[in-house]
């Protein structure tokens, strides 16, 4: 059982980087701009649809992956717009969104779902290579770093770090914050469809409950990441990584579990439990933990 287990690491290892690339689109609008939007449970399905469909007609899976690609990029247009034009709270507008897409996502594949063998189509990616699916995320990984660096590094990317921090300040400095939340959106689910494309590559089909659940694993990569390289460096890039790196975690974890015998119908349940105990793990130490200060009067305070 033990060599089972780690026979299924690489497994693992390779759809924690791939969930991992679409956790990264959470973090930018979760940690930078400081918006929830629940979009990317459908905009990732989005972006595995466009692909397959691409792929299956003919197209070079280059080109699909880019059209993926652009699909997510206005799905998060739609959501930034319903939020900054017709002033619905982003949450809300992402799952307005989220609700369109499934009839939209349809509407692409033509039905529920769609076959996309490695014996009969070119692909990046697949189970059965998952050493050459590995170096490619790596270097998929590699790149949008690279890119998501670069970019905030910008006085467009500085912007859009502004805006998630203090919208009245960077509003009052001549930041137009609407088109700063829509640019955000807009990249985060670009993203996130990108990782949809690959992810139908390398289960090999596209369905249209590909996405169901896809906001609470990127939260899990998120925190776990940030748990893990928050001590290291606060570097932008690391910290990035450090997101990848919680995806393929929670993969590590997800296998272990499954390999203990736990019911597979409990895994979504127990993926929101490890969200909601990180999430709460600061607020127990403000709360519980920390230690009182001693005023000039002698008194204390929490």
């Amino acid at each position: 059982m033990f060599l089972d287990w780690l026979g299924a690491l690489p497994g693992a290892s390779a759809q924690g980087m791939i969930w991992g690339i679409m956790a990264i689109g959470v973090y930018l609008t979760y940690r930078i701009l400081d918006l929830a939007d629940l979009t990317v449970d459908g905009s990732i399905c989005t972006g595995g649809a466009v692909c397959a469909v691409l792929v299956t007609s003919g197209v070079d899976v280059w080109v699909a992956m880019l059209a993926a690609f652009a699909a997510g990029l206005l799905c998060g247009l739609i959501t930034g717009v319903l939020h900054t034009f017709m002033g619905i709270p982003p949450i809300l507008a992402g799952i307005l969104t989220q609700l369109m897409l499934w009839s939209i996502n349809l509407k692409i594949m033509g039905k529920a779902n769609i076959a996309l063998p490695i014996r009969k189509y070119e692909l990046l990616l697949a189970q059965i290579k998952t050493l050459q699916s590995i170096l490619v995320l790596l270097a998929f990984v590699a790149v949008v770093v690279a890119i998501l660096y670069w970019f905030f590094g910008t006085e467009l990317g500085t912007s859009l770090r502004a805006t998630g921090n203090n919208q009245s300040m960077s509003r009052a400095q001549g930041i137009n914050t609407d088109f700063t939340k829509i640019l955000g959106l807009v990249l985060s689910n670009g993203i996130v469809a990108f990782s949809g494309a690959l992810l139908a590559q390398y289960q090999g089909f596209a369905d249209i409950n590909m996405g169901r659940g896809a906001i609470v694993i990127g939260l899990a990569a998120v925190i776990i990441g940030e748990a893990v390289v928050s001590r290291i460096s606060s570097n932008f890039a690391v910290r990035l990584c450090g997101v990848i790196l919680g995806g393929v975690i929670y993969y590590f974890v997800y296998q272990t579990v499954i390999f203990l015998g736990l019911d597979a119908d409990l895994l979504k349940m127990l993926s929101a439990i490890v969200v909601a105990v990180f999430l709460a793990v600061p607020y127990w130490k403000k709360r519980f933990f920390a230690k009182p200060h001693r005023t000039k009067g002698g008194e204390n305070h929490a």
